[in-house]
């Protein structure tokens, strides 16, 4: 890794460079992956709100229920995502249209699914995502981005711990 040079040189604003030991190409790198994870939360979240909103059938108070906490961690967790995209020196993405293009996850279906199809698809999108912040490891590690990999290993067990949680009410 390139040694960012430790002189604070202004940027045209009057505010000091960012400087903090990882280089502009490896901050930029990061904030994309982190911009592709932010994608693919926010996306989760709709669709687990909707769910929530349309779940019927037998199952419904459990899942409805469920589905709440689960939208509602998954609300709290794109702040920290889109803070640290910031913390990195890059704008944190924030329309439909760039979470659209960003993410990994399909949109949910128009007409609501049955409950079990509903379980079957936020299993799905919680593996995603999962997947989506292990990709990002690599590029932290080799940048020494604790912080990254810190928000990566929260959201890794968050996304692990809920998709084995949502595959169980599939099992027979």
């Amino acid at each position: 890794m390139a040694k960012p040079s430790s002189k604070s040189v202004s940027t045209k604003s009057g505010a000091p460079r960012i400087n903090i030991g990882i280089s502009d190409k490896d901050r930029a790198a990061i904030a994309q992956g982190l911009s592709r994870l932010l994608a693919d939360t926010y996306t989760l979240y709709l669709t687990t709100h909707n769910f929530h909103w349309n779940v019927t059938g037998p199952m419904f108070n459990t899942l409805h229920t469920m589905f709440m906490a689960q939208y509602t961690e998954l609300w709290n967790a794109v702040d920290p995502v889109a803070e640290r995209i910031r913390s990195l020196g890059h704008v944190a993405p924030g329309s439909y249209a760039q979470f659209g293009q960003l993410t990994s996850l399909p949109d949910v279906p128009a007409q609501p699914p049955k409950a079990t199809e509903m379980i079957r698809i936020l299993v799905e999108g919680h593996e995603a995502v999962a997947r989506t912040a292990r990709e990002l490891f690599p590029l932290a590690d080799k940048a020494s981005d604790e912080p990254t990999a810190d928000l990566l290993t929260q959201r890794l067990t968050v996304h692990e711990q809920t998709a084995w949680m949502l595959r169980s009410l599939l099992e027979d």
